[in-house]
């Protein structure tokens, strides 16, 4: 499926000034039909999915409670 730059940088919650820019420095894959880019929305899939599982994979390690000290003396 094609998206225009509009809807990728609302699939993205992106600027389209942004995905624009991107697109000229080719770090996103696009064709020009002449009048508009057209750009792959499966290309961003994996991104996305990578992305869910490093927030997931923080939010698991900062749940973790702090472990006590070994080396903190009791004074009392």
């Amino acid at each position: 499926m094609y998206l225009t730059i509009k809807e990728t940088a609302e699939h993205l919650s992106m600027p389209e000034n942004y995905i624009e820019a991107l697109i000229l420095q080719k770090k996103i894959r696009a064709v020009h039909d002449g009048e508009q880019y057209l750009i792959n929305k499966d290309q961003f899939t994996t991104h996305l999915e990578q992305m869910e599982t490093y927030k997931e994979q923080l939010d698991e390690w900062l749940s973790k409670p702090i472990p006590e000290d070994i080396d903190i003396k009791d004074e009392d």
